[in-house]
């Protein structure tokens, strides 16, 4: 887990922040993500090699910085050590969850595309985080952008906690609604 991914936990960002960073995740490649920063150090002396520091990981402007500098030692010092061995063994777990959890959404996406919209009957018996999703997957598809875990919520309750209430307005203007047994994105001012 890094930086960010603490950042991500503590902000409450959900399980895709805990999970962090993959070593590969084309078109990204980052084959030394596992290797501590000793190791990789103690390498490049024994080589000649003079590493390259951004000075941005240096700056305590940065919550990331003091994250890293500040509390990771005091978690470190209060728990007897391992913390950041243990940070990346779950969010390792983690990815390995979400791996499944997408490929369960993805397979109830394909079942409820309908000619127009989302069925909401092929919906309504997938267990929610599957249908979340789902959802997720196809509004953002669809042009969502900035989509907030509030509104996909709202959007959810469209199909897990259908009560006839109207839509739910989303980022750029447009606006996911219940209607005639399936779920629409509409731009109103068009």
């Amino acid at each position: 887990m890094r930086d960010e991914d603490a950042l991500g936990l503590g902000r409450g960002s959900g399980p895709r922040s805990i999970a962090g960073m993959r070593p590969l995740d084309p078109p990204w490649a980052r084959p030394l993500l596992g290797v501590s920063r000793l190791t990789t150090v103690a390498a490049c002396a024994r080589l000649g090699l003079t590493p390259w520091t951004d000075p941005h990981n240096a700056d305590p402007r940065f919550t990331r910085v003091r994250l890293r500098a500040e509390v990771l030692p005091l978690l470190e010092d209060v728990l007897s050590g391992g913390v950041a061995e243990a940070l990346a063994r779950t969010a390792a777990q983690v990815r390995e969850d979400n791996d499944a959890l997408d490929a369960l959404a993805r397979a109830a996406l394909r079942t409820a595309q309908a000619e127009e919209g989302l069925d909401v009957a092929a919906l309504t018996d997938v267990p929610a985080a599957v249908r979340r999703r789902a959802l997720r997957c196809w509004l953002l598809a669809r042009g969502v952008r900035e989509l907030t875990d509030p509104q996909l919520r709202a959007a959810d309750d469209l199909v897990g906690r259908w009560r006839g209430q109207g839509g739910v307005w989303l980022p750029g203007g447009l606006v996911v609604r219940r209607a005639h047994g399936r779920l629409l994105l509409d731009r109103p001012d068009r």
